[in-house]
């Protein structure tokens, strides 16, 4: 891929994820003015234990189907990606099940004990019901992306992934309903994943498929690839819900609602960093099977550059107005301002750090990527069961700072180590 194409397809990742971001700040600014902020904060709370879950469900399933993609690409057998694709949805459908077994041996009394709520089972055992459509429906958003729609894929992960429950949450305002919100944002992915399912179906019926695949990959070998990249992403999917699930035990859900807005507000600012993670996963994955890492570290350089570039005026817009755009969401979310500022700082140096963490996955460094993570994943619980009783959402944001520093580091130090390419802005 050139430069100029680069530019122009993150360019257009970018603006669908902008329109995203638009689309759930619409939404979130709907919710905290018109719902209570309890309820607002039982939503996210669902939306938070239902990413953890997924995160393992999904076994790094939607990571290495990109990987797959990539390498399949390269000896021009891309057909042989149905038979993989198949085999994944087995396998996360097998471990949901596997969710909702085990989830029946726990008592209501010691969950709701756990998390010091009454509502803590029923909103988690809502949240495992629909653990299967939900886990369907991020790989299927990935597959797309193997498949070379990445904009399809973009439009689903930013556009109609929040459409629905947009939608729903209207009706239920109109109509005098709100205490459906978590239901109706659960069934919304009931919907996308049947959408997702009927697209990739149509989209395999076009691959060029021969009775006999130039490569078969057995569900071990399926799975050894793809369980390195679920560690990772178990970690990093725990590390952005753990503060939210350790502060229902500690607070109320209206002080998760006014942490889920800073956070919202600055994952903004990571926007530059996953669109071009989206569009140069499988091109890392191809060139590094070439061993062309001359024109590896040139699309490395030149996609951090694009990400600092992008990121910077976002970071200092939502620093100098961080009153304004909290005030937007109701008057009480303001007290959200320090928390957002530390949040801010960690998105600050992860805008440095350039794509490390999906070089180190496309590039055989599943482990590596693991180790790093789980330790930021240590640090980060340790540091949210210390700081959160004492700081509440400050101490959730400053304990989300420094993992991310830490990680974040020590992934650029990796990747120096071992390939000699500078993974961050130079």
């Amino acid at each position: 891929m050139t430069k100029d194409g680069l530019i122009q397809t993150s360019i257009k990742v970018l603006f669908l994820r902008g329109s995203g971001v638009v689309l759930l700040f619409l939404f979130t600014m709907f919710l905290t003015n018109y719902y209570s902020a309890e309820l607002v904060g039982k939503y996210d709370f669902v939306r938070s234990t239902i990413m953890i879950l997924s995160g393992v469900s999904l076994i790094g399933t939607n990571q290495s189907i990109i990987y797959y993609s990539g390498f399949l690409k390269s000896k021009n057998s891309l057909q042989s990606i149905k038979n993989i694709y198949v085999k994944m949805l087995m396998m996360t459908t097998a471990l949901c099940l596997l969710f909702v077994l085990g989830y029946a041996m726990l008592t209501e009394q010691f969950i709701n004990e756990l998390f010091n709520k009454q509502e803590a089972h029923s909103l988690i055992l809502k949240s495992i019901a629909a653990l299967f459509f939900y886990t369907t429906t991020m790989l299927n958003i990935d597959t797309l992306r193997a498949l070379n729609k990445t904009i399809s894929s973009e439009l689903y992960r930013n556009i109609l992934r929040y459409m629905p429950i947009f939608v729903f949450s209207i009706i239920l305002y109109y109509t005098q309903n709100q205490e459906w919100l978590i239901e109706a944002f659960l069934a919304s992915f009931l919907l996308l994943s049947l959408m997702t399912l009927i697209q990739v179906g149509l989209l395999f019926k076009k691959l060029n498929l021969s009775k006999n695949n130039d490569y078969k990959f057995s569900y071990h070998q399926i799975f050894a690839r793809s369980y390195p990249m679920a560690i990772s992403a178990i970690a990093y999917f725990i590390m952005q819900s753990i503060d939210i699930i350790i502060l229902t035990a500690y607070e109320g859900f209206e002080s998760i609602a006014y942490y889920s807005v800073a956070v919202k507000l600055a994952t903004v600012t990571a926007l530059a960093l996953m669109s071009v993670n989206i569009v140069v996963a499988p091109k890392i994955a191809e060139i590094y099977s070439t061993n062309d890492f001359e024109k590896l570290n040139k699309l490395i350089n030149d996609s951090a550059r694009i990400i600092f570039i992008i990121s910077i005026p976002v970071l200092i817009i939502l620093f100098v107005f961080s009153d304004f755009m909290l005030g937007l969401f109701g008057e009480n979310y303001v007290l959200a301002r320090e928390a957002l500022l530390l949040l801010l700082g960690g998105q600050l140096f992860s805008s440095f750090c350039g794509p490390g963490a999906v070089y180190l996955n496309m590039t055989g460094k599943q482990k590596k990527l693991n180790i790093i993570l789980i330790a930021g994943l240590g640090i980060n619980v340790i540091l949210n069961l210390v700081l959160i009783p004492a700081y509440a959402i400050e101490g959730a944001a400053a304990a989300t700072l420094i993992s991310m520093i830490f990680w974040n580091s020590l992934i650029v130090a990796v990747i120096y180590k071992t390939d000699r390419i500078k993974i961050f802005i130079s």
